[in-house]
């Protein structure tokens, strides 16, 4: 694995140790950052289930302003820090050890805003549309915010929930990504 464009390219990241972590392989982030960038100019990224911090460190790497990564797991947390550290990104991103669902309720509280959020639970949990409702009922999306869902193939999502969007979905052989965009703001791109 490795940050694959941008302030940070072609610095190597390093895996969450053990079998629990999923990370996205190169094909499918760089896939994902062609659908939604490829570069930013500012933004606020949220990372939830962040495993090795790859999604967040891209987007910082391709201009987002700041990451908030979150993850449960000790080791996961480790390696995010390790990777930002490896990429100079570490200024820029707040990591915090926290369940998805108690994150989403404590940003919500800071009154923050995000203009780009992954969502990359493990497959068998099935938490993906309870935390798009929590993220739009927390004000935690901005206006044209995107969300990006890594998710087992069979998963499919409704065209809506609430203020968001479906965008499009491709498949990657058994990982599928859907993307959701705010629509209260502009949903051309």
């Amino acid at each position: 694995m490795r940050v694959i464009s941008g302030s940070a390219k072609g610095r190597p990241l390093k895996a969450v140790p053990g079998m629990g972590t999923r990370p996205t392989t190169d094909k499918v982030k760089e896939a994902v950052f062609s659908m939604i960038g490829p570069y930013f100019e500012g933004g606020f990224v949220l990372d939830l289930f962040a495993g090795t911090g790859g999604l967040s460190i891209e987007a910082l790497s391709r201009g987002m302003e700041h990451a908030v990564l979150t993850d449960m797991d000790k080791k996961a947390i480790d390696t995010i820090r390790h990777n930002l550290q490896a990429t100079g990104l570490t200024d820029r991103a707040e990591v915090f050890r926290n369940d998805a669902v108690k994150a989403v309720k404590a940003l919500g509280k800071r009154d923050m805003q995000f203009d780009l959020v992954f969502l990359d639970p493990p497959y068998k949990l099935k938490l993906v549309s309870e935390l798009l409702e929590r993220l739009m009922e927390g004000e935690l999306l901005a206006d044209g915010a995107r969300v990006v869902i890594e998710h087992d193939a069979e998963d499919r999502y409704e065209a809506a929930v609430g203020t968001l969007e479906w965008v499009r979905r491709t498949e990657y052989g058994d990982t599928a990504i859907t993307i959701f965009r705010n629509r209260i703001g502009d949903i051309t791109n």
